[in-house]
């Protein structure tokens, strides 16, 4: 009697583990879809925010309106790169009028010296934009009141929400800054 007890005893608990791991593994297998369908709605919400900043960002492009607000810049090939932190240096375009407020530096050969452009120019020759596979690329010239001309190469990364910025001249080294659009 004991026997049959003792085995009535095992058959139910060895019932009552598998149906307890069944249920557990129902429970996994539902949890685990939501935590799926959580992750591909948070993918869905991120890839359509990265499109709606690309929009934007040819938005202003091609609307004229805009401003480049550096963060680094470098004389080429091999200068010292500086930080900016004043937040008057910006590159600024709304439709034929540029404004240009950047450091820039000068010299044929060492002692290099810096000094900062600060001009609004009414119009500027040979404004260009050209879409690229990485956003847009915008030109034009200028002689900023001088008798050098000056070639503004200003390179717009729509994917990533960066832009570089090269001033060049046949007489100076070219310097490039590093920075982002924004609208004005």
């Amino acid at each position: 009697m004991k026997r049959i007890l003792l085995i009535a005893v095992a058959v139910s608990a060895t019932l009552a583990l598998v149906f307890a791991q069944s249920r557990s593994s129902q429970s996994k297998d539902s949890k685990q879809a939501a935590r799926e369908q959580r992750k591909e709605e948070r993918q869905q919400r991120r890839a359509q925010r990265l499109a709606e900043y690309e929009k934007y960002v040819d938005s202003l492009v091609l609307s004229r309106n805009f401003r480049f607000t550096p963060q680094t810049m470098q004389r080429q090939p091999a200068g010292m790169m500086r930080n900016l932190m004043n937040p008057n240096f910006e590159l600024s375009v709304w439709d034929e009028t540029v404004d240009v407020c950047l450091p820039f530096i000068k010299g044929y050969v060492p002692p290099y010296y810096p000094v900062v452009f600060n001009y609004v120019l009414p119009s500027v020759q040979g404004y260009t934009t050209e879409q690229t596979h990485d956003g847009w690329t915008v030109t034009f010239q200028t002689s900023l009141f001088s008798a050098n001309t000056y070639t503004f190469s200003l390179e717009i990364y729509t994917h990533y929400g960066g832009a570089t910025l090269t001033i060049s001249s046949p007489f100076y080294n070219s310097v490039q800054y590093t920075g982002n659009i924004t609208s004005i």
